[in-house]
């Protein structure tokens, strides 16, 4: 009888509940079968730094561990963390910025998700640039907000222009260095955009999180141009600790009591142990330095070896560990491409249609944040595949 009710009468669910998959979480998986049984697979796929934390943060951690019990911090997080935090923007950007300012949080999705509930009201429609970070386009979705997609165009390096944003969009979205295409805006772009965006009211989100990650010039931080600019920031990419699960937020000053609010409500706050590793990573400036200096050979890597495996049209990346090519003249799937590519090469790339629900079977996406011993066998495999293809 039980049963039959229970088949009966469904439990209930919300339509925005009801995002698409994470793709490259997919790709992941399918990679670690073929492992499992007995392949050596090549990861292109994830945007994860092939090294681990800092040994300065580990160190911390350990012995913050025999020091005495990890609890809650304040929702804000540690003084001393935002302290450091605020001292990063003096020394990248030339900023003077209140500590007060900061607010750490549990990664930079934890930061969206206070951003896009703390400036949004369900309904409202948030402009983004496609090809960019799908999470953006599910967690405004999950919140019950209108993602606004603006397409970018490869020649345009795969950022928006101010003519684009709509003229009701409530918000918008930006990414410089981008994901998935590494390219960056200039000073001049950020500024054209910010202003854009101010003049119509609508609120301005800079996600930040591949900064320290660039080449030839470093990246321009929004504020830089306004203090009137949510930025999200993580402790993932240049500083290596993706599973630590830590990053943080610059708000307005007028605003900061009510991010703390909802920070309280839906975190209490981040992890301890890892706000922790965070205020000692910062320092660990040598290691970092080496991380980069193995992002910088494995783009050069890139930047030679793609196009001797068919992939031609690309835009070089300016920052993080991305390139993205147009695949359109090798198949009308990229889905389909990227699983010929894993079983017949064995190296797990990512479909644009992560990054691009409209363009994206045209895509794919190569992450080079591996080691460079990873990065130069994928390239020979993927030209021999290419050659013989």
């Amino acid at each position: 009888m039980r049963r039959r009710m229970a088949e009966e009468i469904a439990m209930r669910q919300s339509q925005r509940g009801q995002v698409d998959p994470f793709i490259v979480m997919d790709v992941m998986e399918q990679a670690r079968r073929a492992e499992a049984e007995g392949r050596r697979i090549i990861h292109m796929e994830v945007g994860q730094p092939g090294t681990g934390a800092p040994a300065g943060a580990r160190r911390a951690v350990a012995a913050a561990l025999e020091d005495g019990p990890l609890g809650y911090t304040v929702a804000l997080g540690l003084p001393e963390l935002r302290a450091r935090i605020a001292r990063l923007y003096a020394d990248w950007y030339g900023i003077t910025l209140p500590a007060e300012r900061v607010v750490v949080t549990s990664g930079a999705s934890a930061g969206f998700l206070l951003a896009f509930t703390a400036l949004f009201d369900a309904g409202e429609k948030v402009a983004l640039g496609l090809p960019g970070y799908p999470s953006y386009r599910h967690i405004l979705k999950a919140l019950s907000l209108d993602a606004v997609g603006i397409e970018t165009r490869l020649d345009e390096r795969f950022q928006p222009r101010p003519g684009d944003l709509p003229a009701d969009a409530a918000g918008l979205i930006l990414a410089s260095p981008g994901n998935p295409a590494g390219t960056m805006l200039d000073h001049d772009a950020l500024r054209a955009l910010v202003e854009a965006a101010h003049a119509q009211g609508a609120a301005v989100v800079s996600d930040e999180i591949y900064h320290g990650i660039d080449y030839e010039r470093r990246a321009v931080s929004a504020l830089e141009i306004s203090d009137d600019v949510v930025v999200v920031n993580s402790f993932s990419k240049y500083f290596s600790m993706t599973g630590w699960r830590i990053g943080w937020m610059v708000v307005p000053e007028d605003r900061v009591r009510t991010f703390e609010r909802l920070a309280q409500n839906m975190f209490i706050c981040a992890s301890h142990a890892s706000q922790v590793a965070a205020l000692a990573a910062m320092d660990c400036d040598e290691e970092l330095r080496g991380n980069l200096e193995v992002y910088t050979r494995n783009r050069a890597l890139l930047l030679e070896g793609l196009p001797k495996a068919g992939f031609t049209r690309i835009a070089p990346p300016d920052g993080a560990f991305y390139v993205y090519a147009d695949v359109s003249q090798m198949t009308d799937s990229s889905l389909d491409l990227c699983a010929e590519i894993l079983r017949e090469a064995g190296v797990a790339v990512t479909p644009g249609l992560d990054f691009d629900p409209a363009r994206g079977h045209e895509y794919i996406r190569f992450s080079y944040a591996g080691s460079t011993r990873d990065i130069t066998e994928g390239i020979e495999r993927l030209t021999r595949w290419h050659k013989a293809r």
